[in-house]
């Protein structure tokens, strides 16, 4: 950062403080920006007052906000009402343990009968299926030659999970979900139940 001109140094410290504060359940000092970003105070002042200025209230839909010796991101005050519409709505509850076995079984696996999930997870897979099918997640692509409905995973579920296609699916046999990344899948499925939901 020490070869960039001071205003476009400045500006990149700005953006790494921003993600600073979105990353942060809290507000954060002075202090602990500096320290993260292992740079001057001074330096800290700069970017801030440039943030500042970057979310003044009436320009984004987030505001920096001073909350006694640090800083945080809120919402501009004119989102409210919009805010409390959206979070107001009831929210899609979680996958089970046996929907979110059943949604990998058809998007490793597919296309796959309703008799092959059943086979793969030991177990009846119909309430499973039926509620994934709901949510937009899988759909149907067919029948078998015995007149089982095939099901592959939806559009929508590349979305949520922000695939280009089904062959950007992670190994199976290198995935170990972090905690973090637990509770971002879980995340995208509940906006996933929702998004349908509202269509």
């Amino acid at each position: 950062m020490n070869d960039l001109p001071e205003n476009d140094s400045t500006q990149v410290l700005a953006a790494r403080i921003e993600a600073l504060l979105f990353l942060s359940p809290q507000p954060v000092s002075a202090m602990a920006l500096a320290d993260a970003c292992e740079t001057e105070l001074e330096a800290i002042s700069r970017a801030v007052d440039r943030l500042e200025q970057q979310l003044q209230p009436g320009v984004r839909g987030i505001i920096l906000k001073r909350v006694g010796e640090g800083f945080t991101l809120a919402t501009e005050p004119r989102t409210e009402a919009a805010a409390r519409r959206l979070l107001s709505k009831p929210r899609t509850p979680p996958l089970t343990q046996a929907q979110a076995e059943t949604l990998a079984i058809v998007a490793y696996q597919q296309p796959v009968s309703r008799p092959e999930i059943a086979r793969i997870r030991g177990v009846s897979s119909e309430s499973a299926v039926q509620s994934l099918s709901e949510r937009g997640l899988i759909e149907e692509s067919g029948r078998s030659r015995f007149g089982a409905a095939i099901y592959r995973t939806s559009l929508l579920f590349e979305k949520v999970f922000g695939l280009d296609g089904i062959e950007a699916l992670p190994d199976p046999s290198r995935f170990d979900p972090t905690p973090e990344d637990e509770r971002d899948i879980r995340e995208r499925l509940l906006a996933a139940g929702e998004q349908r939901a509202e269509q």
